[in-house]
């Protein structure tokens, strides 16, 4: 057997070993992402980036992987459903009163399901490989990895004008993983973009976040406002932010090649402490001491409790207007940052006015 037929055995294993594993896909791809440089550094330039100064970072681990882990050749991308059980998705976000929080974030915190099974599947890998030495590393959404760009040329989806991953099999609520290698792997065939003439995620957007086809200002965007944000939420976006206190999906929700999309086979995103029913005023009971407890092991820990407050004041402040919301409201003005005052007195005038 030739060489090339050896490694088109082992590929075809890694797949299969993937799917072992929880992976609802696999694909590989070669390092060539210079195409996307261009863009890249033009939305960089253009500050839509906001405060993620990170994104700035590190352009030559980014645009050449090998920088990053020596003598790579190729990249194991992988790919895993999220989309929970529970299909209340649109009844929570259009029940003012509720909480919504963004369906990634419900149950246990995807680096850490991903980089297990990414870890397995290059344990089997060595195991396999026994008497080849190889490099190889596991990212998962923590490095300077364009994990997009090198999964739509693994073949697992293409950029859609929301800037997400889609299927034409699986929409786009699923997370990706990589391996980086140094093994010749027989690289997929790159998928093409089916968006079309579609705007579905443009016209949806509260914030109007997605400024043209494939561009997303950031500092527009209530996933970015809610999350990686760290201030005072400018005052225009908090009316259109409703009760989305962590994370926002409604680009994902119109989008139509989400009818596609698959219940996630992964017990760990199912959600837990009630996550994807909780009201906003026993969110914003929630002591420091519970919040640290019920969000133990959740993405959603990294924000701090000073920022949840904060979002969820602003979600409060969109609510139905009620005197018990302005008590719950009030009832938090001492003993808490400048930052969650702020918002907090925002909100009362909204139930006041």
């Amino acid at each position: 057997m030739n060489d090339k037929l050896i490694w088109k055995s082992i590929t075809d294993k890694i797949k299969i070993w993937g799917h072992e594993f929880g992976f609802d896909e696999i694909g590989i791809s070669d390092i060539n992402i210079n195409h996307s440089k261009k863009s890249y550094d033009d939305w960089i330039k253009s500050g839509f980036q906001g405060e993620m100064h990170y994104l700035k970072k590190h352009q030559d681990m980014k645009f050449n992987p090998q920088n990053l882990v020596p003598k790579t050749l190729t990249v194991i991308s992988a790919r895993l459903n999220y989309f929970p059980k529970k299909e209340n998705t649109l009844q929570i976000l259009q029940d003012k009163n509720k909480a919504y929080i963004s369906r990634y974030t419900l149950g246990r915190d995807y680096h850490k399901v991903i980089r297990g099974k990414l870890k397995k599947l290059t344990k089997k890998l060595k195991d396999e490989l026994k008497n080849i030495s190889f490099n190889s590393r596991v990212f998962t959404d923590t490095a300077p990895v364009l994990e997009v760009e090198l999964a739509e040329k693994a073949g697992l989806g293409w950029r859609g004008k929301h800037s997400l991953l889609l299927n034409k099999d699986n929409g786009s609520w699923f997370f990706l993983g990589e391996i980086y290698t140094s093994l010749p792997l027989v690289v997929d065939k790159k998928e093409l973009n089916h968006c079309g003439s579609c705007s579905a995620c443009i016209d949806v957007c509260p914030t109007k976040a997605i400024i043209a086809p494939y561009k997303l200002d950031a500092n527009k965007c209530i996933s970015y406002l809610t999350i990686e944000f760290k201030g005072s939420i400018p005052i225009e976006y908090r009316k259109p932010i409703g009760n989305r206190v962590y994370g926002c999906d409604d680009c994902q929700l119109v989008c139509p090649w989400n009818k596609y999309g698959k219940i996630t086979k992964e017990k760990d995103f199912n959600a837990r402490h009630n996550l994807d029913n909780l009201s906003l005023i026993d969110s914003f009971k929630i002591t420091e001491i519970e919040f640290k407890k019920i969000f133990n092991g959740s993405a959603i820990l990294r924000i701090g409790y000073d920022q949840w407050l904060r979002n969820i004041a602003v979600g409060l402040g969109n609510a139905p207007k009620s005197n018990k919301i302005i008590k719950v409201l009030k009832s938090r003005l001492k003993n808490t940052s400048k930052l969650v005052q702020e918002h907090i007195l925002w909100a009362i005038n909204e139930h006041q006015n």
